[in-house]
């Protein structure tokens, strides 16, 4: 009996044969038998506000006066920020402000220096 490949949608191991495609039985979902190698995975991209790409160790500069929730402090713009890290999540960047300490920003609020 030949391996039948799991559901890409909700990785069901219940999917079946129906011809050409295969179909779950959980979601619903169908795809086609010949579009099931598996893609190589594709790195996300970050970009700031400018749309530069962002990576590991740059240098980024805040374009907006943000609110630390909280406190009563805020980062500045034009505030500075070096050696950011890029993390998955809601907030793109890892990095850490001086006089602040440890920060999560979105890439939508900086731009690269």
């Amino acid at each position: 009996m030949s391996k039948l490949p799991n559901c890409p949608k909700c990785q069901s191991t219940l999917t079946y044969e129906d011809g050409s495609n295969f179909v779950c039985p959980e979601c619903g979902h169908e795809w086609s038998a010949t579009a099931t190698a598996p893609a190589e995975e594709v790195a996300k991209v970050y970009k700031d506000a400018s749309g530069n790409v962002l990576q590991d160790g740059d240098t980024i500069t805040v374009i907006k006066d943000l609110k630390i929730k909280g406190t009563s402090q805020v980062v500045k713009v034009g505030t500075k920020v070096r050696n950011i890290r890029l993390v998955e999540g809601d907030h793109d960047i890892d990095c850490k402000i001086d006089g602040i300490g440890p920060m999560k920003l979105k890439s939508e609020f900086v731009r690269k220096a």
